[in-house]
């Protein structure tokens, strides 16, 4: 392998694992990300953590201020909402875009996903949720679009991680993906893309609604929610 693709291969595989702690909350919003200490805990140059930091900069996950250490992107409520709101332009385009070409075989493979959802512990809802949706998306044929919307839903993994445990939110996202299921199956397009703009509002409203009511002090949501 070339230098530069050995680098990049790296850059790809720090930034993965980056984006897992981070969207896991394990590294916390306002951390701070020094390319020396990367370096040296992946055992590579300054290089590749230098590209893998850009990777997750484009991604929306940590800021680069020009001279000094990567920052890691805090939560917010206006965050959240603008994450949403462009889920709920890009998604419904997407889906009415692939249903024409949308295969029996793909949508029976979104409803065993669904069944997964419904028997996966909570701490794989967003994997497994995004899986569903780009499954019934893959057909658009819109390779920057679908990247825009994976890009929107590890952005939005990172707030479902911090709510779901605390929040009736899975119960009826159950119904809501069985209802597109259904949408998909009769090929109408004009029900499918409402229910998964509902879909989409309903989520960003009852995770904005558990933003809100977070605790202080750690950062999750309080009982209220």
């Amino acid at each position: 392998m070339r230098d530069g693709q050995q680098r990049g291969a790296q850059a790809g595989e720090i930034a993965a694992r980056l984006r897992d702690e981070i969207v896991s909350g394990a590294i916390e919003g306002g951390a701070r990300l020094g390319q020396d200490a990367l370096a040296a805990r992946f055992g590579v140059s300054r290089m590749p953590v230098r590209e893998a930091l850009r990777l997750l900069e484009a991604q929306g996950l940590v800021d680069v201020p020009p001279n000094r250490s990567a920052i890691v992107a805090r939560l917010s409520r206006d965050d959240l909402l603008d994450i949403f709101d462009m889920r709920a332009s890009a998604e419904p385009l997407a889906l009415g875009l692939a249903l024409p070409h949308l295969t029996n075989a793909q949508i029976d493979r979104a409803a065993g996903i669904q069944r997964d959802i419904e028997a996966a512990p909570l701490d794989r809802f967003g994997d497994l949720n995004a899986e569903f949706h780009r499954t019934l998306h893959a057909p658009c044929g819109r390779p920057r679009l679908l990247a825009h919307i994976d890009s929107l839903n590890a952005l939005a993994d990172r707030y479902l991680r911090l709510a779901i445990g605390t929040m009736d939110h899975q119960g009826p996202s159950d119904a809501e993906h069985r209802e597109l299921l259904d949408a998909c199956r009769a090929r109408d397009e004009a029900s499918a893309r409402a229910v998964l703009m509902a879909h989409i509002v309903r989520a960003r409203d009852t995770l904005a609604a558990a933003f809100e009511n977070r605790t202080p002090q750690s950062g999750k949501p309080g009982k209220g929610t």
